[in-house]
């Protein structure tokens, strides 16, 4: 037996943990991120202050940053390591829970560790404690419930050894992953109890390739036999299991062109021929003609967002869908023939099982083809455009020039990731990182930290915008602090530019998104001074030669650099995708008749998508 804290344990517990697939080993927890306060710092803070086990401390700025950088982390990893993160009870632990909705959003693994009231309740009520009458057992992380895959409360030492265990088995299903909570009350984490070394043994969770059902493959089969105009959609779940050659495989086999969600963007390098770019309300012209058209959809590790079906209008109100998904829950959207399975192995069985089809026709295959030439060309046109203040088209064109084949691009809310979407051409699996399940402001510098912790051999740039800056700028700090370099590319076009069309669009005329005076005259804000007095190195560029040679710079140095531009929030300089996306309109009232005409007219186009597929 082993005497030590409950918070004790829990660090040498995670220090032991490690995932494995195709035989290949890792430590699972990256480290710790933590913020201390009463209801944490007395148990895990000294706990790690004094722990000799591998499981680094990392001081961030904010809760909801530290889960960011967690989750940006797992995603880096192909969910196969992740970083946990301790807070105090209280706002500490509150502030982690939209950054527990994205994760568990976007089916990535973080482990949260708050501190909680007493369980003994003798002093109650104490600092931060919520109050309810119906019950004692009841305290702000309760919030985090809906947002968990997994959440318990270690009231008495003998529950950690089941709840660890448990939080294991959820963070290492690829089926069930998402945000894990174990909820640690602040009397219990300093607690002494005898342990079973056995707790301690090093154990590796083996991360599994389930196999799709035979009969199920068998049915795919049928189902393609009648396809001439197949299209892939290719998910994140196609990255994470690492997929991309044996979808590169089945595409060629059988010609069939492929699109990509925003979190499956680089499953297929930008110039494969078969590769016809993003999918959906942020996508090209290509992939969304030929989803019109499509007479089968085969969607590999998609969970098949509004975005992704531009709002259910993307795809012929006939089509069939084939669905190769690790669960089955979304493997089972749009009424497609269910593969629940591991991708790399559903696809490797999809080539064997399709012999005999004869895959897409040559003009089938020639007209995606003709179709990606013209959207090429419309983003050389975006990407070669000058102006002050810049294109955000030709800022995003060189920063995806400067970042080439090592580079990765990070990015959350606002305009710039539906640009991205749509413009950025992918060197492969891993060179786009854009948050856009939770489409959360305030991802975006937090995201970079994690992604330079996962592969610190990459190059990592963040496209911010002024509004997600300004949410969440602190952890410029944790990068200098950390020695860990990010290039910072600041967009400000003076408020929230995406939003601002939208508002317009739908007749709120632009209400709330601008930063300005009350007045209308501009503020007196300078952020790249912001970005200087938190330590980073800072350029300013007039010109997008003046941006090509700052990233140049950046990337050629050792620390963080903050490149500041400026944009017009009034300009739309990407080309169109063609696509809708499904934000209602006010029946009556304001500028609004016309908008509404158009948006029911849309609304008409919109299919449930409910024929059985065979």
């Amino acid at each position: 037996m082993i005497r030590l804290t409950v918070a004790q344990a829990v660090v040498r517990f995670l220090a032991q943990q490690w995932s494995e697939r195709d035989g290949v080993e890792r430590r699972f927890f990256g480290g710790c991120s933590g913020i201390f306060g009463h209801g944490n710092v007395a148990g895990l803070g000294q706990a790690l202050a004094t722990s000799t086990e591998d499981l680094p401390y990392h001081l961030s700025r904010n809760e909801q940053a530290m889960v960011h950088t967690a989750a940006a982390y797992a995603r880096a990893s192909n969910r196969l390591a992740t970083l946990a993160c301790t807070t105090s009870i209280g706002p500490g632990a509150t502030n982690m829970i939209t950054g527990a909705a994205g994760a568990t959003i976007n089916r990535l693994p973080v482990l949260l560790l708050p501190g909680d009231i007493f369980s003994t309740r003798v002093a109650g009520p104490v600092l931060q404690e919520l109050e309810d009458q119906r019950s004692y057992d009841i305290s702000v992380n309760d919030c985090f419930k809906p947002v968990s895959r997994y959440w318990d409360r270690i009231n008495r030492p003998e529950q950690l050894p089941s709840a660890l265990l448990a939080a294991m088995r959820v963070l290492t299903d690829p089926a069930e992953t998402g945000a894990v909570t174990l909820a640690l009350p602040q009397d219990v984490q300093a607690e002494a109890h005898d342990w079973p070394e056995e707790l301690f043994a090093r154990r590796v969770w083996h991360v599994p390739r389930p196999l799709p059902e035979r009969a199920a493959v068998f049915r795919a089969a049928q189902l393609a036999k009648s396809a001439v105009r197949p299209l892939i959609v290719a998910g994140g779940g196609t990255i994470y299991s690492e997929a991309t050659e044996e979808l590169r495989v089945f595409a060629e086999t059988y010609g069939i062109p492929v699109a990509e969600t925003q979190a499956g963007k680089g499953a297929l390098p930008y110039g494969h021929p078969l590769a016809v770019g993003a999918i959906g309300a942020t996508g090209t012209t290509a992939a969304n003609a030929l989803a019109r058209e499509a007479d089968l959809i085969i969607g590999v590790g998609t969970r098949y967002s509004d975005f992704t079906t531009a709002s259910r209008t993307i795809f012929a109100l006939d089509a069939r869908f084939l669905n190769l998904n690790i669960t089955a829950f979304d493997a089972a959207k749009l009424s497609g023939l269910q593969l629940v399975g591991d991708a790399r192995e559903g696809l490797a069985d999809l080539v064997e099982a399709f012999a005999g089809w004869r895959g897409a026709p040559a003009d089938y295959r020639a007209r995606a083809a003709e179709l990606t030439r013209e959207w090429d060309a419309a983003v050389d046109r975006a990407y070669s455009l000058e102006g002050s203040p810049l294109p955000q088209s030709a800022v995003i064109g060189a920063v995806n020039a400067a970042a080439a084949e090592d580079g990765v691009v990070v990015c959350a809310a606002g305009s710039m990731p539906g640009d991205l979407h749509k413009l950025w051409r992918p060197s492969g699996p891993g060179n786009y990182h854009v948050e856009y399940g939770y489409s959360c402001m305030g991802y975006e510098i937090a995201g970079g930290l994690g992604v330079k912790m996962a592969v610190p051999e990459r190059e990592v740039f963040v496209l911010v915008g002024d509004g997600s800056y300004l949410m969440m700028a602190q952890e410029l700090i944790t990068a200098i602090s950390e020695g860990i370099k990010l290039v910072v590319v600041l967009v400000d076009n003076s408020g929230f530019a995406s939003i601002g069309r939208l508002s317009e669009s739908v007749g709120a005329e632009r209400l709330g998104t601008s930063y300005r005076h009350r007045d209308g005259g501009p503020l007196p804000v300078d952020l790249a001074a912001n970005a200087a007095s938190l330590g980073a190195t800072v350029l300013r560029p007039e010109s997008v030669a003046d941006l090509r040679k700052a990233l140049e710079e950046a990337r050629s140095g050792t620390g963080t650099t903050v490149i500041y531009v400026r944009t017009d929030p009034m300009a739309d300089d990407a080309p169109s995708s063609e696509a809708w996306w499904d934000v209602p309109v006010a029946e009556v009232g304001g500028t609004t008749g016309a908008a509404r005409e158009t948006y029911e007219e849309s609304k008409r186009s919109q299919h449930l998508h409910l024929t059985p597929p065979d």
